[in-house]
C-alpha cells in the first residue's frame, strides 16, 4: 500500500503545481433602441433630434469607471447614384464642363461620438469600417479617370453634403448615463431624405474596436405632401406637366397683379 499511497502523493503534488486554466470572460456587446422607429415629414418639417438609446453588456466595471470605452453612433441614409459637375466660365457663363457619377453614397449621414475622433482610435481604423463622413466609400462608376480627379470630385461632394446640413457630426454627441447605458442625439436636416435609414452603433475599448451593431429608422412623408410625392413618383410625365403649366400660370397672375398701369 506504501507505493501507492507514494504514488498519490506525487499525483496530488503535481496537481497543485499545475496553473488552474484562466476562466475566459465573455466579450463585451453593445445593443441600441432607438426612442422612435418611423417619423413622419410635414410640411413644417424643419429638422430634428434622433436620440438613440443603448447599453454595453458584460463591460469590465474597472475599465467603465475609468472611461476606458467609446460608442460611435451613425444613422445612414438610403443610398443613391449622384452626379457631381463641375463649372467653369467660358464665354462669359458659367456652364458645365465635367461630371462624375458615383453609385451607391448615402444620401445622408449623420454620426455622434463621445469624444474627439483623435482620442478613440486609430485613423486608420475608421477608414477600415467607413466610419466617418471622410471615411465614406464613395467608388465612381467609371474608374478609368485620374484618382486626383477623381478625390476632387469626392471632396466637393462631401463638402456639398455638408453645406445642405445632409452630412454633419456631434463630437460629445454619445453621452454615458451611467456605466453601461449611453445615449446618443443625431441631427436630421430639414430636407431629410425619406426611406429606410439605418443606425450603426460601434463600441471601442482602449482604442480597439470590440463590436458593431444596427437598427432600422422609417422616415416617410405624411398628409398632403405623402400624395403629391406618391403621383410624382408613380405619374412623373403628368407630374411635370403639371408643374410646368402651374408655373406659367403662376407667372402670368403675378404680371396681372403687378402690372404698373
Amino acid at each position: 500500500m506504501r507505493p501507492v499511497a507514494a504514488l498519490a502523493a506525487i499525483a496530488l503534488a503535481w496537481l497543485s503545481a499545475t496553473p488552474a486554466p484562466a476562466v475566459e470572460l465573455p466579450q463585451e456587446t453593445i445593443q441600441i433602441g432607438l426612442s422612435t422607429d418611423r417619423i413622419a415629414i410635414t410640411a413644417d418639417f424643419t429638422g430634428a433630434d434622433l436620440t438613440i438609446f443603448g447599453a454595453i453588456e458584460n463591460s469590465d466595471p474597472l475599465l467603465a469607471r475609468q472611461g476606458r470605452y467609446d460608442v460611435i453612433v451613425a444613422l445612414e441614409g438610403p443610398t443613391r447614384p449622384v452626379v457631381v459637375r463641375r463649372k467653369a466660365r467660358v464665354l462669359g457663363m458659367w456652364i458645365n464642363v465635367d461630371s462624375e457619377t458615383f453609385d451607391n453614397v448615402p444620401s445622408s449621414y449623420s454620426v455622434a461620438t463621445t469624444r474627439p475622433w483623435q482620442d478613440m482610435a486609430d485613423p486608420e481604423k475608421y477608414r477600415q469600417l467607413s466610419l466617418g463622413a471622410n471615411n465614406l466609400h464613395i467608388a465612381p462608376v467609371d474608374t478609368t479617370e485620374s484618382p486626383a480627379t477623381i478625390a476632387g470630385f469626392v471632396a466637393a461632394l462631401r463638402e456639398l453634403k455638408q453645406k445642405t446640413g445632409l452630412y454633419s457630426e456631434r463630437i460629445g454627441g454619445v453621452q454615458f448615463l451611467s456605466a453601461n447605458l449611453f445615449r446618443a442625439k443625431l441631427l436630421l436636416a430639414p430636407d431629410v431624405p425619406v426611406g429606410t435609414h439605418r443606425a450603426r452603433a460601434f463600441l471601442f475599448r482602449n482604442g480597439v474596436f470590440i463590436k458593431e451593431t444596427s437598427a432600422q429608422l422609417a422616415i416617410y412623408k405624411s398628409g398632403f405632401e405623402q400624395a403629391i410625392y406618391r403621383f410624382a413618383m408613380r405619374h412623373s410625365l403628368w407630374f411635370g406637366i403639371f408643374a410646368v403649366v402651374l408655373a406659367m400660370i403662376t407667372g402670368w397672375l403675378g404680371r396681372i397683379i403687378f402690372r404698373k398701369d
